[in-house]
């Protein structure tokens, strides 16, 4: 995911007439990052903003299911606020929440050969949308990562529908595959949410959720890269 990619390598990229999809894994693995090379190198880590700058095709996503969920807003506000989703500030300044949007819509067409059929709100394009629970472009940073779909609609059909909008929701597809945490965790925990009675803190060196990968690979204690991850999107401590 060219996290830790140099300029001379960035040009190369580019002189291949290649592109960059860039992940969110800092965003959940930041704190363990500035833990192992500093707070100077995760600055820089990955380097969006050079990318961008030489002029080599980027796109965004999530490495789903791999190191996070599917859900986009977690990785949004990571590139617009610059910090995990623990809290620790890892970017001087994030990117325009534009230019992030820009990356997970137009930019990652690119990487489907997909350009000028998807990504933009143009004449001809697709018109797949969503109706949102609030304004991304104004709410503020810290939000951003509690915004969720109200309406989905695809080919024209709703696929999604929660809120004022129930009343038009399909019928419910089970949860695939059976393993899957979000038969247990059906959503983002959020602040002041039921779900906070629900668990039990798990035992051991865990804390708040903040040991390692190193940690858990030497004992049985659940992965959990940063403080926050349940808050994230669930954890394997939860107990229900």
């Amino acid at each position: 995911h060219a996290e830790t990619i140099t300029p001379k390598n960035i040009e190369r990229v580019r002189a291949l007439g290649g592109g960059i999809a860039i992940q969110d894994r800092m965003a959940f693995q930041g704190e363990y990052f500035v833990d192992r090379y500093g707070a100077k190198a995760a600055e820089q880590t990955p380097p969006i903003q050079r990318m961008l700058a030489e002029g080599v095709p980027v796109g965004a996503g999530t490495d789903a299911t791999r190191v996070s969920s599917y859900n986009p807003w977690t990785s949004l506000y990571w590139m617009v606020s610059g910090k995990t989703v623990g809290g620790l500030a890892l970017h001087p300044q994030g990117l325009g929440r534009d230019t992030a949007l820009e990356l997970y819509t137009h930019g990652s067409a690119w990487f489907s050969s997909e350009q000028g059929k998807k990504g933009q709100i143009k004449v001809g394009q697709l018109a797949d949308l969503v109706a949102l629970s609030a304004d991304y472009f104004s709410v503020e940073e810290e939000a951003i990562k509690w915004i969720e779909s109200l309406l989905t609609v695809v080919g024209g059909k709703v696929v999604h529908a929660a809120g004022d909008f129930e009343k038009l929701a399909p019928p419910t597809l089970p949860v695939t595959p059976d393993w899957s945490p979000v038969l247990k965790v059906p959503g983002h925990w959020r602040p002041a949410s039921p779900l906070l009675n629900q668990v039990h803190q798990c035992s051991g060196p865990c804390g708040v959720h903040a040991h390692g990968h190193e940690r858990a690979r030497l004992s049985n204690v659940p992965v959990s890269d940063f403080q926050g991850f349940w808050g994230a999107f669930g954890c394997s401590c939860f107990a229900f």
